[in-house]
């Protein structure tokens, strides 16, 4: 493949083949309020995965941990998906329910705004462990995904992050990864 582009004069003036990854940047933090009141279920799935304790899921035997993570999809304007942490790529999950689990009716009446939470899924009552951080409006997804909570602090970073969004659907355009996470005291 050098030997090809190298010897090829379009190729040329582009300079030399990067060969290794870039390096990683930290975004910053995210600090979001979970909506226990109306999604005790949901918000305690989410809080275990944020904390680890709740160990390693019974089938896949994966951590039940948001740690490690990628973001694994993406809408420019829309929203940022992650939370698959079985297989990664946005076909897996699991929760601390050991496997699928309800929608919670009062998150389904809330609406998708810039900052809000919500699991993503495959259907009705499919939650696991994946979700999603909306960019903007999606009034297409209100009454079809339970929202849990919001961004409380670090609205900046969001915007950050919205920038790995391609123009399409599909995966982050750079890598995005869940350094850490847990819960606030």
């Amino acid at each position: 493949y050098q030997r090809r582009v190298h010897g090829e004069p379009q190729y040329a003036s582009q300079g030399p083949i990067r060969t290794t990854a870039p390096e990683e940047v930290s975004a910053g933090r995210l600090v979001l309020e979970l909506f226990t009141d109306q999604c005790p279920k949901t918000c305690e799935n989410f809080r275990q995965l944020c904390t680890g304790e709740a160990g390693k899921g019974k089938e896949s035997g994966k951590p039940l941990h948001y740690k490690g993570t990628r973001l694994h999809r993406a809408l420019r304007g829309a929203f940022l998906q992650g939370g698959d942490v079985t297989r990664g790529d946005g076909s897996g999950g699991d929760s601390i329910y050991k496997g699928k689990f309800a929608d919670e009716k009062p998150g389904l009446k809330l609406t998708h705004g810039p900052g809000s939470l919500s699991m993503a899924n495959s259907g009705k009552n499919t939650n696991t462990s994946q979700f999603f951080v909306a960019l903007g409006p999606l009034p297409k997804l209100d009454g079809r995904h339970v929202v849990f909570g919001r961004v409380s602090s670090g609205s900046e970073v969001l915007s950050r992050l919205a920038e790995v969004a391609p123009e399409g659907d599909g995966a982050p355009v750079r890598p995005v990864t869940i350094l850490d996470c847990g819960q606030l005291q």
